[in-house]
């Protein structure tokens, strides 16, 4: 999927993700908080991925939906990890803000998906 920019920033953020877990891990800090922040920031891609090759247009809804969702808890443990000083300010705005533009990105990939689906079951074009 060369060229995909959803999925390039999506493995880019999940290698950052996962050197930032390691960079923690290697301080003795909150390894369970650790693996959470691990599992729903390679989630993303994961699921990205995933829906790129799905078996219908609301599968690959669904599993952008559920890369949506991993987005939404990554924000969440990069603000709580901030919030406890496990990372610096700086590192919580480049890692917050990959995730926010994966964020948008996925919503409009979502809106654009779910009005392709309602448009072609309306008789109005081929589902692409």
């Amino acid at each position: 999927m060369k060229g995909n920019t959803l999925v390039e920033l999506s493995r880019t953020f999940a290698v950052d993700i996962v050197k930032q877990c390691t960079a923690i891990e290697e301080m003795r800090r909150g390894n369970v908080l650790v693996n959470q922040l691990l599992r729903s920031g390679t989630s993303i891609g994961a699921n990205i991925h995933e829906g790129n090759y799905a078996s219908s247009k609301s599968d690959f809804i669904n599993k952008f939906r559920i890369a949506l969702k991993e987005c939404y808890e990554t924000e969440y443990w990069l603000g709580l990890f901030k919030d406890v000083e496990y990372i610096s300010t700086e590192q919580f705005d480049y890692l917050y803000s990959k995730s926010s533009k994966l964020r948008k990105l996925l919503i409009a990939s979502i809106n654009t998906a779910n009005a392709n689906l309602q448009n072609s079951r309306k008789g109005n074009g081929p589902c692409p």
